[in-house]
């Protein structure tokens, strides 16, 4: 996502909420694995060491390094491989060249070691929208074929924004890359969540909740696989769609944006607007909430949660745009923007820990374990 384009449209992203699911890779020693947390701000990619809470910025804005610097933001996705490539929203120079994801190699072990290169760039046909169409969900099928979702229309107007399936090989150019539309009509489409049942939970801010995909899903670009339809755009459209809606709870989750699966089976839903982080059961029934503000009135002491992710261990991070009024309209204030987490004790929340602050615009996060 363009952080200059968003300063513009701050109150649709209000309305936005977007999503941030975690993706892990678990270590096979006997011991607890280290957690290093990622989080795009202004542009940038940074780690955090889950124990040290030590900062490393490893990817630095265009503006930054106008050099070797990426402008890089939304959902971040490790490949499910081990291999410690990951993906990300990158919109370097848009729109020429549009925004798109970018496909990372992670290289390092420890914060403050870290270092990225990159490898790979998908952009695909936008719908014609009202807003500039943002990059954001990303997710893994069992068998390594690649989701992303872009939002369409922020605030107003026609829902298209769009889920779409990536055909591997990803280390290639964005001309080079293969991918088949499976929606183009979801109303402000946020992040992804793919369940071991390889189910697809995509957010919807406006209207929509929390959908699910059931498939089969196309396995190539062609009618042969099952993509042999055209969107408006002439790109490849899925012949056939199963679509549900999961969860629906305006009075928690009105700004649905962000969704996670604990290891029990249950489902953490951010809604950036009222700032609440809210369980639902497998059946997405709502259970709890997990983030409880005091107050509805921003800025909320305990942030407006717009990405969410979840380690192993059970621990929750989000990363808090920080909504404020200003002028009458509401929007991410200028360096009010934080990184927290929840931890549990006997399955109950504490009281959520901020692990960095001043920040502008965070808004995508991930964890990688190893």
């Amino acid at each position: 996502m363009c952080h200059a384009a968003v300063a513009k449209t701050v109150s649709k992203m209000v309305l936005a909420g977007f999503f941030l699911a975690s993706v892990w890779a678990c270590s096979d020693s006997d011991s607890e694995p280290s957690v290093i947390v990622f989080s795009g701000e202004a542009n940038r990619l940074n780690a955090y060491d889950a124990e040290s809470l030590a900062k490393q910025t490893v990817i630095p804005s265009r503006r930054d390094d106008p050099e070797s610097g990426r402008d890089i933001n939304a959902q971040i996705c490790f490949f499910p491989d081990g291999s410690r490539r990951f993906i990300a929203g990158e919109d370097t120079g848009q729109p020429n060249p549009p925004q798109g994801w970018g496909v990372f190699q992670l290289h390092g072990s420890r914060v403050g070691e870290l270092s990225a290169t990159q490898i790979g760039k998908l952009s695909p046909t936008y719908q014609n929208s009202l807003d500039n169409a943002e990059n954001y969900g990303c997710g893994f099928l069992s068998d390594g074929r690649l989701l992303t979702t872009d939002e369409g229309n922020q605030a107003s107007g026609p829902n298209n924004g769009q889920l779409i399936i990536w055909f591997p090989p990803f280390d290639r150019s964005a001309e080079e890359q293969r991918y088949c539309k499976l929606d183009v009509t979801i109303g402000t489409a946020g992040g992804i969540l793919v369940d071991p049942s390889d189910r697809i939970y995509v957010a919807s801010a406006r209207g929509g909740g929390i959908l699910r995909y059931t498939g089969p899903f196309p396995t190539s670009n062609d009618a042969a696989g099952g993509c042999g339809r055209k969107d408006d755009t002439g790109a490849p459209l899925a012949d056939h769609l199963s679509r549900e809606s999961f969860i629906s709870d305006p009075t928690n989750v009105p700004t649905c944006g962000s969704i996670v699966q604990t290891p029990s089976g249950t489902f953490y839903v951010a809604s950036v607007l009222n700032g609440v982080i809210a369980e639902f059961d497998a059946e997405g029934r709502f259970l709890r909430r997990i983030l409880d503000p005091p107050t509805s009135t921003l800025p909320i002491p305990t942030g407006t949660p717009y990405g969410i992710a979840l380690d192993s261990r059970g621990t929750l991070y989000y990363a808090d745009i920080g909504l404020t009024i200003s002028e009458g309209e509401f929007g991410p204030g200028r360096n009010l923007g934080t990184v927290r987490r929840i931890r549990f004790e006997n399955g109950n929340p504490l009281p959520p820990e901020t692990i960095d602050t001043g920040l502008n615009f965070p808004d995508g996060m991930g964890v990688l374990e190893e």
